[in-house]
């Protein structure tokens, strides 16, 4: 009858996993809970004051701020969806998570880490409309234009980081031990025992989205801000162009370049253990740098923040 088959499946169901992070290392779990909480505390307080001075300055409403402070506003999401709860996690011995849970911190991670991806693509064709295109950008990068697209980015990286969870009913067939602090999408799928077409089909098409479409159109961007800025004919004037380009190049390849490592290079059980201390330092370090990029190189950041500080003094 049809209980006979429940019971059979009953049990590999896995309604829980076990995160492994540091467990049984008391000396590494401390020095790594106060590098993660001071981390954490940097980010959300870099990224807020981008925030604030973005929006107090009128000077810095233009497309480019806009879209930086949607991305430090994506900073704290994406450190607050796992941060808090591994450094909650910290000093439990294989801590367990609940199946849903697991799932959810995946899916929201991968909508973040997507949504940072095109919305870097994006920021680099403002760069590009910028500099070959200087009389013409006010109308091309319109309020409504660059509204439209922060709404997609955000908009489509959900939809793409959604659909797999919706496709792929995995199965893990009793494993479900993850060597991780967080359910990250790499880690979990190393216990999923059913190799569907349909899965790997999904898992082409999300990777071709997140990494190289993205990266390719930055390339692209940048391939022809270069001979834009190889036509003017000053050398001044060339540099000043190139160097609102700073920022963003230095974001793109710290973001890119360890992402590309992560994700592209031959995955083995030995390196599982390294490659859990590299995520969560890519994961912890770059949304931490944004802000600091943005400021030290930035002259219109600097002054504006200055007229934050120096307006509290007075008032």
């Amino acid at each position: 009858g049809p209980m006979d088959g429940l019971q059979r499946t009953n049990y590999s169901e896995v309604t829980e996993f076990i995160l492994v992070g540091f467990s049984q290392k008391p000396h590494v779990q401390v020095a790594f809970f106060t590098g993660l909480l001071c981390f954490y505390i940097f980010t959300v307080w870099g990224n807020s004051l981008i925030i604030t001075v973005i929006q107090r300055d009128t000077q810095l409403h233009t497309p480019m701020y806009f879209f930086l402070s949607n991305l430090s506003f994506l900073d704290i999401c994406y450190t607050t969806s796992w941060e808090p709860y591994v450094l909650a996690q910290c000093f439990k011995d294989f801590p367990t998570i609940s199946y849903t849970s697991c799932y959810a911190q995946m899916t929201i991670s991968l909508f973040l880490g997507m949504t940072e991806c095109l919305l870097l693509a994006i920021m680099a064709y403002d760069r590009f409309v910028a500099i070959s295109n200087p009389l013409r950008y006010t109308v091309i990068m319109s309020n409504q234009v660059c509204l439209q697209m922060a709404v997609g980015t955000w908009a489509g990286a959900f939809l793409l980081s959604v659909m797999p969870i919706v496709a792929i009913p995995a199965q893990y067939c009793g494993h479900n031990v993850i060597n991780h602090f967080t359910c990250e999408i790499q880690a979990l799928l190393k216990l999923v025992c059913s190799d569907t077409p349909m899965s790997l089909i999904l898992g082409l098409v999300i990777s071709t989205f997140t990494l190289p479409l993205p990266f390719t159109f930055i390339l692209i961007s940048y391939i022809r801000i270069v001979a834009a800025v190889l036509r003017i004919r000053s050398t001044e004037a060339r540099l000043k162009a190139f160097s609102t380009c700073g920022s963003h190049l230095t974001v793109v390849t710290i973001f890119y370049g360890t992402a590309i490592y992560m994700y592209l290079k031959p995955q083995s059980k030995e390196s599982q253990d390294q490659d859990k201390v590299i995520s969560i330092l890519y994961g912890a370090v770059t949304p931490m740098l944004n802000p600091l990029i943005y400021t030290l190189r930035n002259k219109d950041v600097k002054g504006a923040l200055r007229k934050l500080i120096g307006g509290k003094e007075k008032s």
